[in-house]
């Protein structure tokens, strides 16, 4: 079929997620002009948790995105944590550089909020527009230059075209893939399964999360490098899920949505999460960790969010981190854009990549430490049981695992977790 349209932009963004949806918000405050396409059309559905913590709430206000109560968002003050017959409640920190409270959203809902803000920022977004693959530079055919793809219900052939692509299509990252970017198997990769229930608990201000999930098959229970969570949605619904790492011999044997079920049974029945209170189906979705793709820049394209690998591996968090690097990669574009030669402009964009690196590179090396560690059942066991008896601890791990410190300064724990990240390998 004949492509029937061609435009041009200053940049073009794949997929409205967080990601995509951040990265063309901050080009278009910038001036440039963005194409941003979404294959689906909004609303409609993710696989999340809907937690929201305090570094995403910081990404949410820099889009000027309204986060009030009235508005429709509930908030929460911290992390209920259980295991090993404990019950620990820790508040957010109170940092300079993040909010001490964290946001909980339905994802259906989410992504839309950030897709009009962006579109009240000047992107042009196109819903329905299903990216089938790059157009190369004619002379070398090495660098994108654009995209194809079938647009509306009727898949009209289309195709658009940038000096600078953005992809920003998840985990499976079609777009990456036709440029020869694949998955690295040595990084960890997480899966999620979730479903909602109809619950007295909808309106709990802390997320909470479960230590506990076992493989109950042969003799002896093994406990799985993993947690449960409960998020309260404010709505009269829960969400409930799971989130596992791949470094459990169990990762690839056992069906996660029957280890959701079998986790909400042992539930107390006051809570609601039983079969006739579920409002949904249960989902599952992939969780890339850890740069489990690079390079994050090459040929004019530049990865952002699932689609680099950006989940940490310490929590399973990947909206943050799909925003964080949507706006870092929108002010390297603006400034390559300014340079005068596309040499200069280049070499101004080959910074993305050493940004990322700066930025996570040490922390997420650290962060494949952690899943080899928890990987044994032995180990997961013992943190488990004897963590939960010091808060102090407990703290500290807190900010360890949410990512959440300042910088310059802070205290004690501050710096044990930034001396670290600065010294690990940034891989």
């Amino acid at each position: 079929m004949p492509v029937t349209t061609t435009e041009t932009a200053d940049v073009i963004v794949v997929g409205a997620g967080p990601g995509g949806s951040a990265a063309a918000y901050h080009l278009a405050r910038s001036g440039l002009d963005v194409l941003l396409l979404e294959k689906t059309a909004f609303p409609r559905e993710k696989v999340c948790g809907d937690g929201l913590t305090p570094r995403a709430t910081k990404q949410l206000v820099a889009m000027g995105i309204d986060i009030s109560e009235e508005a429709g968002w509930l908030r929460n003050r911290g992390l209920r944590i259980i295991g090993g017959g404990h019950r620990l409640q820790l508040d957010w920190p109170e940092l300079a550089g993040y909010p001490d409270y964290g946001l909980v959203r339905r994802r259906d809902d989410f992504d839309e909020q950030l897709a009009r803000q962006a579109v009240k920022a000047g992107a042009r977004l196109y819903e329905r527009c299903n990216v089938t693959g790059p157009v190369m530079e004619a002379r070398t055919g090495t660098r994108i230059v654009g995209v194809t793809a079938r647009l509306g219900e009727e898949k009209r052939e289309v195709e658009y075209r940038a000096p600078v692509v953005i992809a920003a299509d998840g985990n499976s990252s079609r777009l990456s893939l036709a440029m020869g970017l694949h998955r690295d198997d040595r990084r960890p990769m997480g899966v999620a399964v979730r479903t909602y229930f109809e619950s007295p608990r909808h309106e709990d201000d802390y997320l909470e999360s479960w230590l506990e999930l076992w493989d109950r098959r042969g003799d002896e229970p093994r406990l799985l490098p993993g947690y449960g969570w409960i998020f309260g949605m404010g709505d009269g619904t829960s969400n409930v899920g799971l989130g596992i790492l791949n470094s459990s011999k169990a990762f690839g044997e056992l069906d996660w949505r029957q280890v959701l079920k079998a986790w909400c049974a042992s539930m107390p029945e006051e809570w609601g999460y039983t079969p006739d209170n579920m409002t949904g189906p249960i989902r599952g979705a992939a969780l890339p960790m850890a740069f489990n793709r690079k390079p994050h820049y090459t040929r004019g394209l530049l990865l952002v969010g699932d689609s680099g690998g950006l989940v940490n591996p310490f929590n399973g968090e990947g909206i943050a981190y799909a925003m964080e690097s949507g706006q870092i990669a929108a002010e390297v574009i603006v400034q390559a854009m300014a340079r005068r030669t596309s040499a200069q402009r280049e070499v101004a964009l080959r910074r993305y990549a050493t940004v990322l690196r700066e930025t996570y590179g040490g922390y997420y090396t650290l962060g494949r430490a952690f899943v080899k560690l928890i990987g044994n059942p032995k180990v997961m066991r013992l943190a488990t049981e004897r963590g939960l008896t010091h808060p102090v601890l407990m703290r500290f791990t807190l900010k360890l695992l949410a990512n959440l410190t300042d910088p310059t300064g802070g205290d004690a724990m501050d710096r044990v977790i930034n001396g670290l990240a600065k010294v690990a390998p940034r891989a």
